[in-house]
């Protein structure tokens, strides 16, 4: 067996004497692993640093084997964040966040497009509201996509305020009427309107958060990986709001 994809590494875990296991979010090939021999090596280290993307060549005798990776690294993204910390802290946890959610050899390709976009926008100036949106897009790619078009009470397409926690439909001021304490504030720019101020940015991770944990995590009993976990504290601080999350509840009628 014999490959090559363009990809983006997720994460390293050393093996043996010199070598790493290296996930890899390829185009075609979806979340891939294999082994890269040298991996400590002053040549090979940066190409196995998360949030390179990298020409990816993978190896095996049969399709089910780990396999090898001859890698040449494209673009070195957390190299460019070295003296920007919070975004740093953002491109680590969607590449642990990536690396937890994604199945293994499946291709989910409108992701990887995603994920490279966001690399890219790490460098600009709304690159929180990217990574809230990289999230959105990760839960719809993983089968448990957002509904934000319409009330999930009333069926009005306007004045779209809050999320039901369980049915990630949007609801409404009018249609939240006394049940608004119970639900998720949505933020404007997941519905196009702003670019997404820094308390807004909060409540994007806090809505994504909440269904990534209740979709994707809670199935095997694991909490958000700590990178993102790490990301959503550090953001809360800088944007001076409380990271404390509330258990939310639904409307009665779901």
């Amino acid at each position: 067996m014999d490959w090559v994809d363009r990809g983006i590494v997720l994460s390293a875990r050393p093996y043996g004497e010199g070598s790493a296991v290296v996930n890899i979010l390829c185009e075609e090939q979806g979340r891939h692993a294999g082994l890269l021999r040298g991996a400590q090596s002053n040549r090979q280290r940066g190409v196995a640093e998360p949030g390179t993307r990298v020409q990816a060549q993978w190896r095996a005798r049969l399709a089910d084997h780990l396999g090898t990776w001859a890698l040449e690294a494209d673009r070195h993204f957390a190299s460019d964040l070295l003296d920007e910390p919070l975004r740093l802290s953002g491109l680590q946890a969607v590449c642990t966040l990536a690396d937890a959610a994604l199945p293994e050899r499946e291709a989910h390709a409108d992701v990887y497009y995603a994920t490279e976009a966001l690399l890219e926008a790490f460098g600009g100036e709304f690159w929180a509201a990217v990574l809230v949106m990289w999230e959105v897009k990760l839960l719809e790619s993983l089968g448990f996509g957002l509904d934000l078009t319409r009330c999930a009470a009333t069926g009005a397409k306007t004045n779209l305020t809050y999320v039901s926690p369980k049915s990630g439909c949007a609801v409404s001021e009018e249609g939240a009427g006394p049940y608004k304490e119970r639900l998720l504030p949505l933020p404007g720019f997941l519905i196009g309107k702003g670019t997404g101020e820094p308390p807004e940015i909060v409540a994007g991770l806090r809505l994504t958060g909440h269904f990534l944990q209740r979709h994707v995590f809670d199935v095997t009993n694991k909490p958000l990986p700590a990178a993102r976990l790490r990301f959503a504290e550090s953001y809360s601080r800088y944007a001076g709001v409380s990271a404390t999350v509330d258990d939310a509840e639904d409307l009665p009628d779901g």
